[in-house]
């Protein structure tokens, strides 16, 4: 089940949310946690038992934390065996279901290469589970804070449950960090207030979903998906189209999720802050995927020694960081290579300091965000081939260089036909509009219009949305499989 569906939107959420309200607050946590399982079965009740043990072991081995800490206050190594156990346990999980076969395929072509024969290994029956890479890492989130005092050990087991598996990020994030949400478990308080801005954020990420990325994905999947070599225009139109498609796919989640978040009482962090306006490659990884960055930042990085070590433990730090950011997404060769080249872009960066050379320098300044921004599009298509070599055949046809010219009839036809949602999905990927809508609030008589003015603005943009849900069978979401 995604948010952008329509037995989500009419049966699953209306009915969730009416009976959260009419419950006694002392049911709502079990509650909710039944309907995350149910959420999260909808497709497929298998993977119900992958998902309870990972909530059964973290919750026995953050309690094993909290016990030895309790038992020997002030001594630096209490409870590192069983956070040692946590992370042995979820990463082993984590390549069992999203890494093993991989491991598999690439050791058989490794060995018939080497002569020794062919498929000596066998390739497992196992489905990657929907959402494991989200929630193995707020399983482990969940044992880190507790053993650094950052949150309060559960002893309700489902309590844990229910801050793994909470539907509104279960499946896409963003990445809650116990931490943020440890007190709010126990003692939130709904408001009026954060209802209503929680929807507002819900119809806001509805509508980049269904209206945006998804159009923007059908371009994206043509240019793609298609057999041969293409020609450079399409290559262009292909690669700019799933820019704004994982832009305004994984940002309209994240939008929704901590909308319905917020509608239950819960509030969760940013994970999006217009990224393409990055002048840096740096500051891009700052306004993406917030969640996961800080993840990796506070407990890979800065344990590691972060950047305050020689020149060659910083490298070090960093391939260690974008290594493990590249095989987070993905069992393919073009995750590690992708997490690979932002390894290479963000040590450049690093070693010459640029993040704060840059200011000083407007003519380069200008210069190197447009290299960013270029950057940042070519690792796309790494991200979006099926294997290397389509990444490579896909890198050529954007240069020209794949033997079917620059343009021709069908690219041409297809610039016609998408070049507007083009320019408005770059335009709304931007900070213009927020800067345009802050100008008018001020220039209205007062606040009672500009709230009436955004109430029909809503309204008419939900109504768009439920359109565009209803109407189009075609409702791909790309970190729906992460």
């Amino acid at each position: 089940m995604v948010f952008s569906s329509a037995v989500f939107l009419f049966a699953f959420l209306p009915l969730t949310l009416i009976a959260y309200y009419l419950l006694d607050r002392r049911f709502r946590n079990v509650f909710l946690l039944i309907m995350s399982l149910v959420f999260y079965g909808w497709g497929g009740p298998r993977y119900l038992l992958l998902l309870g043990l990972s909530i059964a072991v973290n919750y026995a081995l953050a309690l094993w934390v909290a016990g030895e800490k309790r038992a020997a206050p002030g001594i630096a190594k209490a409870g590192r065996f069983p956070v040692v156990l946590a992370v042995i346990f979820n990463l082993a999980v984590f390549f069992v279901f999203k890494y093993l076969n991989f491991t598999v395929a690439n050791a058989n072509a490794l060995l018939l290469r080497l002569g020794l024969g062919e498929s000596l290994l066998k390739q497992t029956a196992i489905v990657l589970p929907i959402g494991i890479s989200f929630f193995t890492f707020q399983a482990m989130s969940y044992v880190f804070d507790v053993y650094r005092g950052r949150g309060e050990v559960q002893r309700n087991p489902l309590n844990v449950g229910l801050y793994i598996a909470f539907f509104p990020q279960l499946i896409a994030g963003p990445i809650v960090r116990y931490q943020t949400v440890a007190e709010e478990i126990r003692t939130r308080r709904e408001s009026l207030r954060d209802f209503s801005s929680g929807l507002e954020r819900f119809i806001l990420g509805l509508a980049k979903k269904v209206i945006l990325a998804n159009t923007a994905a059908s371009l994206a999947d043509q240019a793609f998906d298609a057999a041969g070599p293409i020609p450079a225009l399409l290559a262009w139109l292909g690669a700019l189209a799933y820019t704004l498609q994982i832009y305004f796919d994984f940002s309209g989640y994240s939008d929704m999720a901590i909308g319905l978040g917020r509608m239950f009482g819960f509030h969760f962090d940013e994970n999006f802050d217009y990224p393409y306006a990055s002048a840096t490659v740096t500051e891009f990884w700052r306004r993406w995927h917030i969640s996961l960055g800080s993840w990796f930042r506070d407990y890979v990085y800065f344990p590691l020694g972060g950047s305050r070590v020689s020149r060659g433990k910083l490298v070090r730090n960093l391939l260690a960081v974008w290594l493990l950011t590249g095989v987070w997404h993905g069992a393919n060769w073009t995750f590690i290579l992708w997490g690979l080249l932002y390894f290479l872009l963000l040590t450049a960066e690093k070693l010459l300091d640029l993040p704060k050379k840059l200011p000083g320098k407007p003519a380069a300044a200008a210069v190197y965000r447009v290299f960013t921004l270029l950057c940042v599009v070519l690792g796309w298509v790494l991200f979006r081939a099926e294997n290397l070599g389509g990444a490579a055949a896909y890198l050529r046809s954007m240069l020209g260089l794949g033997g079917a010219g620059l343009a021709d009839g069908q690219s041409l036809y297809l610039l016609r036909q998408y070049w507007r949602v083009l320019l408005l999905g770059a335009l709304l990927s931007l900070p213009l509009l927020r800067s345009l809508l802050a100008a008018l609030r001020k220039k209205l008589p007062g606040e009672a219009v500009w709230d009436a003015l955004k109430k029909l603005a809503l309204l008419a943009l939900a109504a768009l949305a439920v359109a565009f849900t209803v109407s189009n069978s075609f409702n791909p979401f790309i970190y729906f499989n992460f």
